[in-house]
Parts: C-alpha cells; structure tokens; sequence
C-alpha cells in the first residue's frame, strides 16, 4: 500500500491511459459505443462528439469545410482543457507518454553512457506553426499523417506495419539524444495544449515554508523550467507548459507540492 500512495498518480495516469486505450479498442472492433474513433475524432456513448482542436485546425488550414458536429467536438474539448485540466492531455490521455517515460528510464539507469544533449523547448511552436503551413500547402492534416498517437493507435486495433519505425524513432529519440525530447521540445500537439492551458483552474500548488530545496522536484519534472517558483515563494505554477502529470508532487518529501485551484491562490 505504501507504494500505490507514493505512485499513486503514476499509478492512476497508467490507469487512465491503459483504459482508453481498450475503450477505442472495443469500440472498434466489437462495437462498443462508449468511446469509438480514435484520439483526433471519436464519439462518447454514440452520441457526443470529440474532436481533437489542434488536428480541427489542421484540416480547416487545408480549406476543407467542417461540420458543426466537428466544430462542436472540438470545442468541447478545447474548453475542458484550456479552462481545467490544461496540458493533462499529455500526462494523463495520450499514450506516447508511456512510450517517453520508458525511454528516460532506460536512458537514465540503462544507457548512461551516453551523453545528454539540449534542445530548445520553443520548437515544438516552431514545430505546431510548421504543421499547419504545410496542411494549407499540401492540403492534409500534416501531423496527423505522421503522429506517433495515431501511429501507436492504429497499430494496436489493425497491427503496427510500418508503425513501427514512428514509435521505435520517438523511443531512442527520448533514451539517446534529448531527455523527454519528444514529448518536451518537438511535439506540436503538446505546444497548442501549453498555449491554450494558462488559464487552467486545476494546477500544482508549492508551499515555501515546507520546501527543503532539495530539488526532487525539478529533477523528476519532465518540465523543470515551469518550477521557477521552488524553494522561492508561495504560489501555483503558471506555465501551461506543466502537463499537472504530478511527479513533482509524488518526489516531495517535504509534502511541499499538492493540487490546487487557481483561485486558491494569489500567483495563478
């Protein structure tokens, strides 16, 4: 029990991320209407649509006429994000997170001989202005015809076939070149979801007075440069780059860091 409170928001993540993955399963190839598509456009119960905004944007930049359902299922889901949860998407939902995760864990305890290199976190922005420029000139969804979530998606319900190489690329990408690289500096989904997640009401909280400055926080983040505020002041995290996965909060010994709400605090 001991280890399911410490990891209990791993725990819950892989939970989350595994039964979404069995529901798109199921409802593909059994029939099931609790959640059927795939991540950029699905139903819940047959009857709800949720449509991925950032893959809407990129078939509206293709100049492909949308249709109210579609507007509709990105909207939903363009609220519920930007106003609670922010980048949760990318913690919580998506399943190339269990892919990254894997990939730093062996780089770290594996594969430590090889060296860490930086990369610039702007250039998923670069990556996400890059995607739709290249949808309005060749006139498809230009990430989601090489996305790793679709790759990874359809693979699992049809077989990988040459899916394969997409997420094998993203795996050495994060074990041997740039710690969290994928998820962190180059994927474009991850960069609308930091944009439109400033305002989000559901936040991690840090407590100054609590905080030894050992720095566990930072070092697990897959995020560290959202945690300016540590050791410093009371306060939330700002930056909707945070994906609230909560690693910072399991690493705390000092039970410095918790969920909050923005309203329950003077700096969010």
């Amino acid at each position: 029990m001991r280890l399911v409170r410490t990891y209990k928001y791993l725990l819950l993540r892989r939970l989350l991320q595994v039964s979404l993955l069995l529901l798109f399963l199921a409802g593909n190839l059994y029939g099931w209407n609790i959640l059927q598509g795939n991540f950029s456009s699905s139903r819940l119960f047959g009857i709800i649509p949720l449509v991925d905004p950032f893959a809407l944007l990129q078939i509206m930049a293709t100049g492909t006429r949308v249709s109210a359902q579609a507007l509709l299922g990105g909207g939903i889901i363009f609220v519920f994000f930007a106003l609670f949860t922010g980048r949760a998407f990318c913690g919580w939902i998506c399943p190339i997170n269990m892919v990254t995760d894997l990939a730093n864990v062996t780089g770290q305890r594996i594969i430590r001989h090889v060296p860490g290199r930086e990369m610039n976190r702007n250039a998923r922005y670069w990556v996400m202005g890059l995607s739709l420029v290249l949808s309005a000139l060749l006139g498809v969804a230009a990430f989601e015809w090489i996305s790793p979530i679709g790759a990874l998606h359809r693979g699992l319900i049809f077989g990988m076939g040459m899916g394969w190489t997409v997420i094998v690329a993203v795996f050495l990408f994060d074990a041997l070149v740039v710690r969290n690289g994928f998820c962190g500096h180059l994927c474009p989904l991850g960069a609308f979801y930091s944009l439109i997640g400033r305002a989000r009401a559901v936040r991690v909280v840090h407590i100054s007075d609590r905080c030894t400055r050992c720095m566990r926080c930072i070092e697990n983040c897959p995020e560290p440069q959202v945690l300016p505020l540590v050791g410093k002041e009371d306060g939330a995290v700002i930056s909707g780059e945070c994906t609230n996965c909560g690693k910072c909060i399991e690493v705390c010994p000092d039970r410095a860091m918790y969920f909050g709400f923005r309203n329950f605090t003077t700096s969010g």
